[in-house]
């Protein structure tokens, strides 16, 4: 059974993470799915926004951590699933119409690297954002390392790398990690009615629009970022400090790295 619903209706793509029992995690086959619904919303001539969203009052917690633990070996269980999230990543930024993050809930290190690939990203009143990989040891993936500096500036994302803040959604606005705020009641509604809007924009004109944005910004070298985050990641996620990392969240512990 596929964890990704696609609906298309009026021009509008949604796609939806759809596994609440563990908090909208990526397993290897969910990221898969996502990958696919990702490239068929970005290239139908039809859909002309995407809203990516979660449910349950969750967006995305990134990687399964249960399913990457079950594995022998830590690196190549992350590199799996990352391979499938950079490739819907990269389909994002290439897309020729924009992409949408609808964000309800908490959005933690590869969910939180998702919402920040997306053109447009909207909080409810009680999402709130978490870089989060520091938390278990690992070096950051899914373009957050990145995206972070050319949206927030470089000062601000050594704060959210080194610290590791849960940031509320009110100061995601005020920092510029998102575009807007919508109170809980009504969020499904209001995300509608913003993707209708765009949907019914000049699709072609913003696509080439967006295109220059991207030029402008460097988003020509994402892909190549992309396989330095997933090559760094996945080194990491084989040493010692991963595995503590990895122990301590599932026994709900601090816990002890090493320096090297």
């Amino acid at each position: 059974m596929s964890h990704i619903r696609l609906e298309v209706e009026n021009g509008v793509a949604t796609i939806t993470i759809d596994r609440p029992e563990r908090f909208n995690s990526l397993d290897a086959e969910t990221a898969r799915d996502l990958r696919r619904a990702g490239l068929r919303a970005a290239r139908d001539s039809a859909v002309r926004a995407v809203v990516l969203r979660g449910t349950k009052g969750v967006f995305c917690s990134g990687a399964d951590l249960k399913a990457i633990r079950a594995q022998e070996s830590y690196g190549p269980a992350f590199k799996e699933i990352l391979e499938y999230i950079h490739s819907t990543i990269s389909e994002i930024r290439r897309a020729g119409k924009p992409f949408i993050a609808a964000v309800d809930g908490i959005a933690a290190a590869g969910g939180f690297g998702l919402a920040m690939a997306c053109d447009l990203v909207v909080a409810s009143d009680r999402a709130s954002f978490e870089w989060a990989y520091s938390k278990t040891g690992l070096t950051g993936a899914e373009s957050s390392t990145f995206m972070l500096p050319r949206l927030i500036g470089l000062r601000r994302s050594l704060e959210l790398l080194l610290l590791n803040p849960r940031i509320d959604a009110n100061r995601a606005l005020e920092i510029g990690l998102i575009t807007a705020v919508y109170p809980a009641t009504g969020f499904d509604e209001e995300v509608q009615r913003l993707a209708q809007r765009v949907a019914e924009g000049p699709t072609e004109a913003l696509g080439m629009a967006k295109e220059l944005l991207n030029q402008a910004a460097g988003m020509d070298r994402i892909d190549m970022h992309l396989d330095r985050e997933l090559e760094n990641l996945a080194r990491i996620a084989d040493g010692a400090n991963f595995d503590e990392g990895l122990t301590a969240f599932f026994e709900k512990r601090q816990p002890v790295f090493e320096a090297k």
